[in-house]
């Protein structure tokens, strides 16, 4: 009886809300094992007219077969067309991380990548705080569609926006350990997860975060070395800069310079874009006295997952799970207003519908692939974000109803 009269004493709200997290974990359990499922079933696929055939799954295989040319000394970054198509572009950590699903059979282990990524995005956006239930279910639905053709190409791309963000939470709750720990790992799988590490500006401990970073790089980047040796491992990491500096100058992907250079023809040095970027990122982290405001730190965390795309020469569609998360956090952190529900719906439609089924095939390959129509809302969010922070007033009243003694990281 007593449990039934608890029950009763629920509100209608708490149920419905706790309904929707066991819906969203369901949906994102079932996006993962949609996606491995596909790429099991579908055949063989080429990446090049004429050339060989390769699993659908390349992206998987490349991790996976990278594994084990770590163990067995192999230059990690050379081509191995007889095992997957284009290059292993992570560092020797991630191939040593990816043994844990290498000696799994690929039906498997590619089940369960698919599920760390979608489960981790998932846990990360239950985390973040001072946002209500309600609202993160609708950053979990929002990016739901984006997340699954992230999973479908076996990337990477869902884990590195949970990481980042997961960071943040780490950060809020002053636990600077795995704060640390979150961003070392996302620089380990791609380099630009760096960008995280302006996140630790608005917090205090900074010599804590140092040290604990430190240590962190040296753990995890020096783990290799028991299966290559020392010296082979800092051959392999001078291998994987070389081809990280190759890499910068062969492609420009969906980020602004690409726009730039599809839309108006404007190429300009991808270091000046870049330089640019960083420049117009770090103009409201000097507002310090803003620090204090949750509202202004969680703007700042989508500010790193919209940077992090709009600026990465290698952003491809998979990629764009991150700018859609930093859209989401964005826009559900605050009140709506009719504009930016524009923007959001403009985002929805030009960063996700655009390149799905949805949308028409020859409007898809005839517009939206050569203009890079994929990239466009990243840029204009972006920037909006940037402008909200700029413009936010030092004593407006908050969303959250807090003030600045309230928040537990400013006692510490």
């Amino acid at each position: 009886m007593a449990a039934v009269s608890k029950t009763t004493m629920r509100s209608v709200s708490e149920i419905w809300k706790s309904r929707h997290i066991h819906l969203l974990f369901l949906a994102y359990f079932l996006v993962a094992v949609i996606a491995s499922v596909q790429g099991l079933i579908h055949g063989p696929k080429q990446f090049t007219p004429g050339g060989p055939f390769y699993h659908e799954y390349n992206n998987y295989a490349i991790f996976k077969q990278s594994s084990f040319h770590l163990s067995e000394g192999k230059n990690l970054y050379q081509p191995y067309p007889e095992e997957y198509w284009d290059l292993y572009k992570y560092s020797p950590s991630f191939a040593l991380f990816f043994s844990v699903f290498s000696f799994l059979p690929d039906w498997l282990g590619l089940t369960l990548w698919c599920l760390l990524n979608s489960l981790m995005l998932f846990a990360a956006v239950n985390r973040l705080p001072g946002i209500v239930d309600e609202k993160r279910s609708w950053i979990l639905l929002f990016c739901l569609i984006e997340l699954l053709g992230s999973l479908q190409n076996a990337q990477s791309n869902a884990l590195m926006a949970a990481l980042i963000i997961l960071a943040f939470a780490f950060l809020e709750d002053a636990n600077y350990i795995m704060a640390t720990f979150c961003i070392v790992f996302s620089c380990y799988i791609k380099i630009f997860g760096a960008v995280g590490f302006a996140l630790f500006l608005m917090y205090p401990g900074k010599r804590k975060m140092i040290a604990y970073g430190i240590i962190w790089f040296l753990v995890l980047g020096l783990l290799p070395a028991l299966l290559t040796g020392f010296n082979g491992l800092i051959q392999s990491y001078k291998e994987w800069f070389r081809l990280l500096g190759e890499d910068r100058e062969g492609s420009q992907g969906l980020s602004l310079s690409g726009i730039l250079e599809s839309w108006f023809h404007i190429e300009m040095p991808r270091s000046l874009i870049t330089l640019a970027g960083i420049l117009v990122f770090c103009i409201p982290l000097t507002r310090v006295k803003m620090y204090r405001f949750l509202e202004f730190r969680v703007l700042m965390l989508a500010s790193v997952l919209l940077w992090i795309i709009a600026f990465n020469h290698k952003a491809e569609s998979p990629t764009f799970i991150i700018s859609v998360a930093g859209m989401a956090i964005w826009y559900f952190l605050k009140e709506r207003n009719r504009r930016d529900t524009i923007l959001l719906w403009m985002g929805f439609i030009l960063t996700t519908l655009s390149v799905s089924d949805l949308c028409p095939r020859p409007i898809r390959e005839h517009i939206v692939i050569p203009f890079g129509i994929k990239g466009i809302m990243t840029v204009v969010i972006w920037i909006k974000v940037i402008q909200e922070l700029i413009k936010m007033n030092y004593w407006k009243q908050l969303d959250y109803g807090m003030n600045t003694g309230e928040y537990p990281w400013t006692n510490r």
